[in-house]
């Protein structure tokens, strides 16, 4: 724009000059008639006095545009994170569809089991896809600045930076600044902490939320001059402290060091199905494995190449190195539990969740889960609740089909008794069973 208006005046002045002319020509003849062309041109093309100030008026906005704007206001940096976080939104949500897209010619939806992986946000309680957690969370966390800035900022550090070397880093940094400060209330200069300074530029900065916990601490930032150079810097300043507001910032402290990162729970999507000859088939979607949608197409086309491994001879520790592989796949497992009354109950689980998260659904699910029961994994195996294994130590990944009994003890005191009852499942799940496909 700057140089537009430039070109401008440059044509202005040149077209104000008058007509031009030959060399050879007499500059004496014809004076009359050049004087005339040269005031008609110049009065309806040169700008007047009040257009050459608005020119300048407009040369001077454009400049003043051109410089960015630093923005330090709490309410700026929410906006422009609000913005950064819409973005990543539509990114994820068009990078959602294209591997949908892809997954379409690797399952067909209708046949698959369950539809998905889905998780529960801890702050708001949505249900929510792989894709949508983060973002949706990053959200929830800034809205609690309008509850307590401490705590949404202590959410900020903890969740927003995945490498928890760099976080553990900056808290002790930060924990180090409020040491400091408590230690030597009335020494000024430990108030103070120097923006352009090399360790909280590399250490601190970088880790999101740890200047909204400083602000929340009360420092404010302001321009300081500094002895033994030119011009101002930016120091982040915390006004001298009583002795109550002194042990307000030590257990805050503390809340930074206990923070956690907010993470979505997985929603096990417990479900009831009447008894179906189906129970064993097993269709699971891509977001049970722990490959891409390219990755998966590649799989089957080596199931054939399997099929052929398989009738090979080999021995027991090459059949349990390729078993081990092919569970290291899936990140999830879809479980399911045959009830004495031949219904389905079935739920997904991590890979990696130990037998209790197992039992405790099944007991939850169940009417009457307060009796003693056992679960019998393929082959015959019980499994043990008290063991510390993990799901897919127990062979039961990427999917199986369990069986449920109850204590035969128990059960035979509760028919003396008259007891029995002929429902198993909780009636919330009953109202919404369906029929496997």
């Amino acid at each position: 724009m700057k140089k537009f208006f430039e070109d401008i005046k440059k044509d202005i002045k040149f077209k104000s000059a008058g007509p031009g002319k030959a060399l050879t020509e007499d500059a004496r003849s014809k004076p009359a008639v050049a004087a005339s062309s040269s005031s008609t041109k110049h009065s309806r093309h040169a700008p007047s006095e009040g257009a050459q100030m608005a020119g300048a008026a407009a040369l001077a906005r454009i400049e003043q545009t051109q410089r960015p704007k630093v923005h330090t206001s709490k309410e700026a940096i929410r906006n422009q994170v609000k913005r950064e976080l819409e973005a990543e939104a539509a990114a994820l949500a068009e990078k959602e569809n294209v591997v949908r897209a892809e997954e379409s010619t690797v399952r067909d939806p209708a046949c698959l089991s369950v539809s998905g992986v889905y998780f529960t946000c801890p702050l708001t309680g949505a249900t929510l896809t792989k894709s949508q957690r983060e973002v949706h969370i990053k959200e929830a966390i800034l809205m609690r600045f309008d509850e307590d800035n401490i705590e949404a900022s202590v959410m900020m550090v903890h969740t927003f930076t995945k490498d928890r070397e760099k976080v553990k880093a900056a808290v002790d940094i930060i924990s180090k600044y409020v040491e400091n400060i408590c230690k030597n209330p009335s020494e000024e200069k430990y108030r103070k902490i120097k923006v352009s300074n090399k360790v909280f530029q590399e250490k601190v900065r970088p880790v999101e939320g740890s200047w909204e916990f400083l602000q929340a601490l009360g420092f404010i930032s302001v321009m300081l001059p500094v002895e033994g150079q030119e011009g101002e810097e930016e120091f982040l300043v915390l006004p001298e402290q009583s002795a109550d507001d002194l042990e307000l910032m030590k257990e805050r402290r503390d809340r930074l060091q206990r923070g956690e990162p907010v993470r979505a729970q997985l929603d096990r999507q417990p479900q009831a199905f009447r008894p179906s000859p189906n129970a064993q088939r097993f269709e699971l979607p891509p977001d049970f494995y722990n490959l891409t949608a390219e990755e998966l197409k590649k799989e089957q086309q080596q199931r054939s190449e399997l099929v052929e491994k398989n009738a090979m001879l080999r021995t027991k520790a090459m059949r349990e190195r390729e078993e081990q592989k092919e569970r290291r796949k899936y990140n999830y497992t879809l479980l399911r539990i045959r009830l004495p009354d031949g219904n389905l109950l079935q739920a997904t689980f991590y890979a990696w969740d130990r037998l209790h998260a197992l039992f405790e659904l099944v007991r939850e699910s169940l009417v009457d889960g307060w009796q003693p029961f056992e679960l019998i994994a393929p082959g015959g195996q019980k499994l043990q609740e008290s063991e510390e294994v993990s799901l897919v130590e127990s062979n039961l990944v990427p999917a199986a089909l369990l069986t449920f009994a109850w204590d035969a003890a128990v059960q035979a005191d509760i028919a003396a008794a008259g007891g029995n009852s002929s429902t198993l499942l909780k009636p919330e799940l009953l109202e919404k069973i369906q029929t496997l496909s």
